[in-house]
């Protein structure tokens, strides 16, 4: 598996995923920038995702839905800080209710990828910074930390193809 480390930082109020893939920048970002490569990766394994709005410009938003094993839709968006296409992205992470509408009792995330080459292949950091305690162990609770090693673990498959 290419996720060599999930750090949780409780002074910063940060969970760190570092992953390395044996591919180029380039193609690491295209799981990012794609719509139809991000369903196949966002969300654990058994809660694949449909992307329903894809835009990765400033301002912009991503917008989708993973399925659970009985049917079950969890609706989430991203609203866009920054892009330096192919290296990184800032994105403001969220859950949205049945209509789409962003849960305002539910926590929000400032998420920063970073993809920088490393040994010939690539290296991504995705920092996930949390308000206050309270969110960080509620998604913690909720189970981000092993969903999101169970993600990312999915890219290997899809840069190998």
């Amino acid at each position: 598996m290419s996720v060599t480390s999930l750090d949780k930082d409780l002074d910063n109020l940060t969970f760190t995923l570092v992953a390395d893939f044996a591919a180029p920048v380039e193609r690491v970002w295209q799981l990012w920038a794609d719509p139809r490569q991000l369903e196949r990766w966002w969300g654990p394994p058994t809660y694949p995702a449909t992307v329903e709005e894809h835009d990765l410009t400033p301002g912009g938003d991503v917008t989708y839905f993973m399925t659970g094993p009985e049917g079950d839709k969890h609706r989430g968006w991203w609203r866009i800080a920054s892009v330096d296409a192919p290296t990184s992205l800032e994105f403001t992470d969220g859950f949205a209710d049945a209509d789409g509408v962003p849960s305002a009792d539910m926590p929000v995330t400032t998420t920063r990828v970073t993809l920088t080459e490393r040994d010939g292949g690539t290296r991504m950091e995705m920092r996930s910074a949390f308000d206050t305690r309270e969110q960080m162990d509620q998604l913690a609770k909720m189970g981000m930390e092993e969903g999101l090693r169970e993600a990312v673990g999915q890219m290997d498959g899809l840069l190998a193809g």
